[in-house]
């Protein structure tokens, strides 16, 4: 769906996979900073809504998914995954449970096949899942918990699930942050996107998301062997890093671009952005084994390294309680 709010005068069309929204309204740097100040909002309504209601829903997504929701409190955000039998992450979602119904936002063009394996799981359960995402437009505000939603509105934490309808009026007239803004922070933040630090391979350790999105006690689900057997025996193959890019070169490393270390491919870039205090940045995934201190080359920009994932991940290594702070 294309957001009325890309009429704005300014605004710049976002690239695939985020066609529909603005990815700036002319100024990224100082919407950067009014996004922080919770004076702006980020349109993010490319992404889908799924709402799921019944009695039995808790219950039900906690046996499929890798987060403890059982005992999910009304307000209380989380995010879960949805992994394939060999432990590959196939959906990540961002949820709330109003005490009616669990409401999640996913990637653009994921929600199709998310509630197609769930009506395949729901037997004689007391459950109904729902694509709303066209009712419901997603918008970011730092701390949103201090706005006053409109009527209909739901809280997601710092995200807003906006009936489409009140999409241009910007709760009751925020000013307007763009998508780059929004990834320029979250990159600077550490948090991992699903089909950017991921691919067909991704493994909940390597990226970060064990706390996070995945509970490492609770029952089981599909993928949770190989999930326990990192965890006890090994480690994962690849690391999510925070790199620092050289700022004298005019480009950013495109999505998937070779990372190189001493003439030898070691991974890939997974998003980059232009930071208004730190600079050009990314987020990669590189093999385990890549020394922390190694000079990085991602595509032609040479990067540092800022360690996210350390590479003694599994075998009950947990990540520093700081930086697991930064991945949430």
């Amino acid at each position: 769906m294309r957001s009325p709010l890309l009429d704005t005068p300014g605004a710049v069309a976002a690239e695939t996979p985020d066609t529909g929204v603005a990815g700036h309204y002319g100024d990224p740097f100082a919407e950067q900073r009014a996004f922080l100040a919770g004076e702006a909002m980020v349109d993010r309504s490319n992404r889908e809504v799924v709402r799921v209601s019944g009695p039995d829903r808790l219950s039900w997504l906690n046996s499929l998914s890798s987060q403890k929701l059982d005992d999910l409190k009304p307000g209380q955000v989380t995010q879960t995954l949805f992994l394939d039998a060999q432990g590959r992450v196939e959906h990540h979602l961002t949820l709330v449970d109003d005490g009616e119904a669990v409401w999640a936002h996913v990637e653009p063009g994921t929600s199709a096949e998310l509630i197609a394996f769930l009506d395949k799981m729901r037997f004689m359960l007391r459950v109904e899942v729902a694509d709303v995402t066209a009712d419901y437009a997603v918008v970011s505000v730092a701390g949103a918990a201090r706005l006053t939603p409109p009527p209909g509105a739901i809280l997601v934490g710092d995200d807003v699930l906006l009936p489409r309808d009140l999409l241009a009026d910007r709760l009751g007239g925020l000013k307007l942050a763009g998508l780059w803004a929004y990834e320029a922070l979250r990159i600077e933040g550490h948090r991992p996107r699903l089909g950017f630090e991921t691919d067909h391979k991704t493994i909940p350790h390597e990226v970060g998301w064990i706390g996070p999105a995945l509970h490492l006690s609770k029952g089981c689900y599909k993928g949770q062997e190989t999930v326990a057997r990192v965890h006890n025996l090994g480690h994962p193959p690849r690391r999510l890093v925070f790199l620092h890019l050289d700022g004298s070169v005019d480009t950013l490393p495109k999505h998937g671009a070779p990372v190189v270390c001493d003439g030898v491919e070691v991974g890939s870039v997974g998003s980059s952005a232009r930071h208004h205090e730190l600079g050009p940045v990314a987020l990669a995934v590189v093999k385990r084994t890549v020394p922390v201190d190694a000079t990085l080359q991602a595509g032609e920009v040479a990067a540092t390294q800022e360690v996210i994932v350390p590479p003694d991940a599994g075998r009950n290594v947990s990540i520093d309680p700081a930086l697991r702070r930064r991945i949430r």
